[in-house]
């Protein structure tokens, strides 16, 4: 602080100090005031010497033992060293001199907290609202809602600030405040008639506008969100909050042009950041324009190259093209720093499947069943495998392992009935896909997909037409 008097305050403020000196050592000095020690106090305080801080205090107070301002001042430096019960013991001799000082009640609250004491200082705090208006209880609002917070009484949290904002409809600090703890104890309902009642009264407020949004959007209403925001970026253009938001509305209603459009306005905005990146590469990517997707993820990776998800990301565009030979690097970076996580296994087999370097893709489809033994597409990926490579006995005790696994899924019916027909096993595999039917006949495509030259087997023709006559009638 005292680098920023201009010379005349710093001199007087030396003087000061020397006859603050002069004073504690018995020399000659003048007659030093009360707010001549709350200055020497401070100057202490600034330096973060809270010894002597302390000592001109209690200095002070010799002098002025009535003065609420330099008891105050003691009790916070008490609360600063950690002598809390002493703090609250000045405290309560402040306040009998001057009971409506707010700074009383917001130490006593500092330092029953810091004993461990929150009920004690909602208490003090719920008694002093009555005491107190204006900016006064506002102030008094914010502590109780800091204490509520440490309290775990989240609810209570919303219930300061909206007391806050309908005293003050435009309290920049409890709109911001408000926005996490709506989302958080999802009281979305009561936060949109709260914005509502505020924008009647301050229509240009784009922090209310954002509020409203983010309440709509909790509640997936995305349109309605979108429109919300779209004023608030009205009224400030540079809002990139408000972009972030509407760019995630827009994803959920699945309209991915216009997202792309409103991320890519928060990258003007703002430092660019990896997570809008990954976004608007996900949004490519969803519109099947697989080489912009891998543009924006490959800028997501390199402002965190850590993030395993990523590389698999870009992985996943090479798959959706066909270019398995190409996913195989970036899966080889996701699977170097999580060597066990199901997609990236399942991911890299079916690369190698399609490649047709079996071993290696049954490898790491062993690695998904065995991690989860009851998830389907492992087993699926594991019996196509197979299948493809020939091996139909292993195929079989897959299937059998696959069924004990998941329940006895209808699917694992028909790749068993696939896999028994390849094996010249007909009569039981006729058996299989008859059992498969009558549990899930939609899924009779995964036994098609097998072999679809399976159709030219007259009893499988006959079967599938029985099934679907029975089915009518």
């Amino acid at each position: 602080m005292q680098d920023h008097l201009s010379r005349d305050d710093r001199d007087e403020l030396n003087e000061l100090l020397r006859q603050y000196e002069n004073l504690r050592k018995g020399k000659n000095h003048i007659f030093l005031d009360e707010e001549a020690f709350e200055r020497v106090i401070d100057h202490f305080d600034d330096k973060e010497d809270l010894t002597h801080a302390l000592e001109a205090a209690e200095t002070g107070l010799e002098y002025f033992p009535f003065s609420s301002q330099l008891l105050i001042k003691k009790a916070d430096l008490l609360i600063a060293t950690r002598h809390y019960k002493y703090a609250l013991e000045i405290l309560e001799q402040a306040s009998l001199f001057d009971s409506k000082d707010i700074n009383i009640y917001i130490l006593k609250t500092d330092a029953y907290l810091a004993l461990d004491e929150p009920g004690k200082a909602v208490e003090l705090l719920e008694d002093a609202l009555h005491s107190f208006d204006g900016e006064e209880k506002i102030d008094l609002l914010f502590e109780l809602a800091d204490v509520y917070d440490d309290y775990e009484e989240f609810d209570k949290v919303f219930d300061c600030l909206q007391l806050i904002l309908e005293q003050e409809p435009t309290n920049e600090e409890a709109l911001y405040k408000i926005c996490f703890w709506t989302d958080f104890t999802g009281r979305n309902e009561e936060s949109i008639k709260l914005h509502q009642k505020i924008i009647e009264e301050h229509p240009y407020n784009e922090l209310a506008w954002f509020n409203l949004g983010a309440a709509y959007q909790g509640l997936k209403l995305y349109e309605k969100a979108i429109d919300a925001y779209q004023y608030a970026v009205v009224i400030d253009e540079k809002f990139d909050y408000a972009y972030r938001n509407m760019g995630d509305a827009y994803i959920r209603l699945r309209k991915y042009k216009e997202a792309i459009e409103t991320l890519e306005r928060v990258l003007v905005l703002t430092r660019p950041e990896e997570v809008i990146y990954e976004a608007i590469g996900h949004c490519y990517h969803r519109l099947g324009k697989y080489a912009q997707a891998r543009f924006n993820y490959r800028k997501a990776s390199h402002m965190n190259p850590d993030d395993s998800k990523l590389s698999y990301k870009i992985a996943l565009t090479y798959i959706g093209e066909g270019q398995w030979q190409s996913a195989l690097k970036p899966l080889e970076q996701a699977l170097g720093m999580h060597r066990h996580v199901p997609e990236y296994n399942l991911a890299i087999g079916e690369c190698y499947m399609q490649l047709q370097k079996y071993r290696e893709a049954i490898q790491h489809f062993s690695i998904v069943v065995r991690g989860r033994p009851r998830n389907i597409s492992g087993w699926e990926s594991l019996i196509r495998c197979l299948y493809k490579a020939g091996y139909f006995e292993e195929a079989a005790r897959q299937c059998e392992s696959a069924l004990h696994a998941t329940d006895y899924k209808p699917v694992f019916y028909y790749l068993y009935s696939a896999v028994l027909f390849a094996s010249g096993k007909n009569k039981q595999a006729l058996a299989h896909l008859e059992t498969a039917l009558n549990g899930a006949p939609k899924l009779v495509k995964k036994f098609i997909d097998m072999n679809p030259a399976i159709l030219q087997n007259n009893n499988v023709v006959d079967l599938l037409a029985r099934y679907k006559k029975r089915k009518k009638i």
